[in-house]
């Protein structure tokens, strides 16, 4: 079934505000460069997730490693910032590594540059995540092999956020567990 709709949406490299007009089929999402999930393994991916580990996040509103967690956090979903600096992003404590993440990860949210990408997969297999998700721009073929050989989901070359949007998806399962 075809569905048409106008919405705002923030590009995942910038933090501009930009009308799209958006078509797709109940059974894709909008094209994409890297062939990837269907549509029904999208909205599993964002139903179940408790904890989304943010690789490379900001605390620099107007980044998109700050605005688009931000997004995702107002949404319902757990948000652990990881960032070797350290401190306090978006309310929750930094973690220096996604080794030293002391809770269950669902999904790694990546916003790394592609040398680095190798290295966060091998360490979303090591915290035993679902999902890998690389941002535009972050990935390599290598590190979306190792993350799959590791048993994780993989999803490439889209922003976690806007494409949250473009579902259409309400809350995640914290906003969900509050009502």
């Amino acid at each position: 079934m075809r569905e048409e709709r106008s919405l705002r949406t923030s590009s995942c490299q910038t933090s501009q505000t930009v009308e799209h007009r958006v078509v797709h089929y109940r059974e894709s999402v909008p094209d994409s460069p890297a062939k990837g999930p269907s549509h029904e393994e999208l909205v599993r991916i964002y139903a179940q997730p408790k904890t989304i580990a943010v690789v490379g996040a900001s605390g620099t509103v107007g980044k998109p490693a700050h605005d688009k967690p931000r997004y995702l956090q107002s949404q319902g979903y757990r948000i652990v910032p990881v960032n070797p600096h350290g401190g306090e992003i978006l309310g929750e404590h930094v973690f220096a590594s996604l080794r030293d993440v002391n809770m269950p990860i669902d999904i790694v949210d990546v916003f790394r540059p592609p040398a680095e990408a190798e290295a966060v997969a091998r360490d979303a297999v090591a915290v035993g995540a679902k999902v890998v998700w690389f941002q535009p721009g972050t990935d390599t073929d290598v590190a979306a092999a190792v993350a799959t050989k590791g048993g994780l989901t993989v999803i490439r070359r889209r922003c976690m956020a806007v494409t949250h949007g473009l579902l259409g998806l309400g809350p995640g399962p914290h906003a969900r567990a509050k009502s």
